[in-house]
């Protein structure tokens, strides 16, 4: 075939193909194309096969289209963050969970699948930067200043602005965050909305999770809530990796008299109650707090706090590390 022919059938191809194509022959009717798919899950790759041959079966000349794909397949795993509900510390955590486990040398990404509510650029400092899109029209996550890229509502509406969205729409929104170019993460934290609602069974349904991490405050009502969380991932097939207790504990900066406000111990008792694995306690601290309002983790710091978050980043990634294949929570985009 001519070199003119050759071009049309490349300018035919989908952008994503375009970028990645090693090769293009046309032998007796038959179009061979080699890709280079590294990065991309079995999912992406199975569209991108379906895409190139749907480009090319009716060019001219062409009565068969053979895809080879090169590169190895990395998996992406998905750590759902949740909570049976608000205000327990949820999204502190995750944020300081995923710069400690980019600390410890992982890829990361963070997704704030807190619809509704967003909070993650705030936490991660990056409130005045909007993402960019790939030719395919995937979203380019945010990079902070911790290393972790992170995406949220907040990045892609205006400061302030309310979203009304009924389930469908916040559907889809968690859909567009996950489906992002995440480039070379091997692990997404998703910090979910508090509850079982719309946003939860989203992603079971479409992205389903390696594990999940509950967050509690020790308090009895807490804890009621936080079983029902678990139970929603447990009816998805989703492992528990554990529960983690927020608020746990607080030393007053004056006198450094330790007291529990919100009581102790509840979501360790009630980890083992369940068979669960208690992943640690994170203390009412003070520091953790302005840390959060001005946007620099702890976990990215030396000192007591950030050995707490690394400590359950490390359990988290032994969790990981101990999965079959890791071939459970592909992030199906």
């Amino acid at each position: 075939m001519s070199s003119d022919g050759l071009n049309e059938l490349k300018q035919a191809l989908p952008p994503l193909a375009a970028s990645r194509l090693q090769s293009l022959r046309l032998n007796d009717g038959v179009a061979a194309l080699v890709l280079d798919v590294t990065g991309l899950d079995g999912l992406e790759r199975d569209r991108l096969e379906v895409a190139v041959k749907d480009a090319l079966r009716n060019a001219e000349g062409v009565d068969e289209v053979r895809v080879a794909m090169m590169g190895e397949k990395r998996t992406r795993r998905i750590i759902a963050v949740g909570s049976g509900k608000g205000g327990v510390g949820k999204s502190t955590l995750s944020a300081n969970l995923a710069v400690a486990l980019a600390r410890a040398g992982r890829k990361v990404g963070l997704v704030d699948a807190d619809i509704y509510g967003p909070s993650q650029a705030r936490l991660m400092a990056t409130e005045d930067k909007k993402p960019q899109a790939t030719e395919d029209k995937k979203l380019l996550p945010v990079p902070s200043a911790w290393g972790v890229p992170v995406l949220s509502m907040a990045h892609l509406v205006k400061p302030g602005q309310a979203i009304a969205w009924r389930g469908p729409m916040a559907g889809n929104a968690l859909s567009q965050l996950i489906d992002a170019d995440w480039g070379d993460a091997e692990i997404l934290i998703v910090d979910l909305p508090p509850g079982t609602g719309d946003v939860q069974l989203t992603m079971l349904q479409r992205f389903k999770p390696a594990g999940a991490l509950i967050v509690s405050t020790p308090q009895d009502l807490a804890l009621m809530d936080a079983t029902r969380a678990m139970g929603l991932f447990e009816q998805g097939d989703v492992p528990v990796i554990g529960i983690v207790e927020n608020m746990a504990g607080y030393a007053c900066p004056h006198c450094g008299e330790a007291s529990d406000p919100f009581g102790s111990g509840g979501a360790e008792a009630a980890a083992k109650s369940m068979g669960h694995a208690f992943l640690g306690r994170v203390p009412l601290d003070l520091e953790i707090r302005q840390s959060s309002d001005s946007g620099s983790p702890l976990a990215a710091r030396d000192g007591p706090q950030a050995q707490v978050f690394g400590a359950i980043a490390r359990r988290l990634a032994t969790w990981l590390d101990n999965q079959p294949g890791g071939e459970r929570g592909e992030a199906a985009t």
